[in-house]
């Protein structure tokens, strides 16, 4: 897959076949998109494109909102997207000036002028251009003009899609990992920076990896307790463990942390990047009465996740 992120240096497109959109996620609902505009490629002997944007449309439309919160980060959904056999990945920088672009100069200039498509696969409500005053009609209406073929995803597959996303985020928040993995395709994961902590753990036989999220924008999944895969690098066979997310009750903790204890393992990796996939959710976050309880839910919580990564 080839990664364009300046427009005016985009290769030839032989027989492009597009489709634009925010890709969050990659999920399975997505792969029938992608099947789709593979199989419109084959038939013409043409080349995949994926549009998408990036920052987020929403951080730029609506500044003072609510923070976006991303299944995948923009390197993420590279990673994701490579694996799907795209010929052409195009990462378009989203700024008032683009958002400001009339539907017509949006079609023209954009569209035809820098992709010369042969097919635009697209969803019923698709909205582009200024104030989103452009959609299917536009393009129903300039399709002979322009000479592309296009392609209209239906009211429910993009009903579909639009559930799958909201599931996989409200399966997060509640500690539905089983349901957010099935509809991803894949575990979620979460990927950071391993930074010094306070060592607490360790002083309680259980050393973490306290990880610093490489994206603030990354949906954390709801405080609690985890089975976990660890991956030291993306290369690595992965390590069973067990991981929280809070605020450590117990020692009346603020910040949120993300702590990660890896089973059998004791090397020293500090500022090293690594990868947490989550496999199930093992319980709550709860204060307990002093240490030795502590100790002892830590010791059921790791076996419950040993348990379960072995199944």
């Amino acid at each position: 897959m080839r990664i364009h992120r300046d427009l005016t240096h985009l290769p030839a497109l032989r027989q492009a076949v597009i489709t634009i959109g925010t890709f969050d996620g990659v999920h399975s609902g997505h792969r029938y998109i992608i099947q789709q505009l593979q199989e419109t490629a084959a038939a013409c002997d043409g080349e995949t494109v994926i549009i998408t944007f990036d920052p987020h449309p929403r951080e730029v439309l609506q500044p003072g909102g609510p923070p976006v919160k991303l299944l995948t980060t923009l390197d993420e959904k590279i990673e994701l997207l490579s694996k799907e056999g795209i010929d052409h990945l195009v990462i378009v920088p989203f700024t008032r000036e683009f958002s400001e672009l009339s539907a017509q100069a949006y079609l023209e200039e954009f569209l035809i002028e820098q992709f010369n498509p042969h097919t635009i696969i697209i969803g019923y409500d698709h909205r582009f251009g200024h104030n989103r005053e452009g959609g299917l009609e536009l393009l129903e209406a300039e399709q002979n003009r322009y000479g592309f073929r296009l392609i209209e995803i239906p009211q429910q597959v993009v009903h579909d899609l639009a559930v799958s996303s909201t599931k996989i985020r409200k399966s997060l928040q509640e500690g539905n990992i089983q349901l957010a993995n099935e509809l991803l395709g894949y575990p979620y994961f979460v990927e950071g920076t391993v930074i010094h902590g306070d060592k607490m753990g360790r002083q309680l036989g259980f050393p973490t990896a306290n990880i610093a999220v490489s994206d603030v924008r990354k949906l954390i999944p709801v405080e609690g307790i985890y089975a976990i895969r660890v991956y030291l690098d993306k290369q690595s066979t992965p390590l069973n463990g067990v991981m929280s997310i809070g605020t450590r009750p117990t020692f009346n903790g603020a910040d949120l942390r993300v702590e990660a204890h890896i089973f059998d393992f004791s090397e020293e990796i500090y500022d090293k990047v690594i990868r947490v996939e989550l496999i199930s959710y093992i319980r709550a976050n709860q204060k307990f009465d002093n240490i030795d309880a502590l100790v002892a839910q830590m010791h059921k919580d790791s076996q419950e996740a040993r348990t379960v990564l072995a199944s």
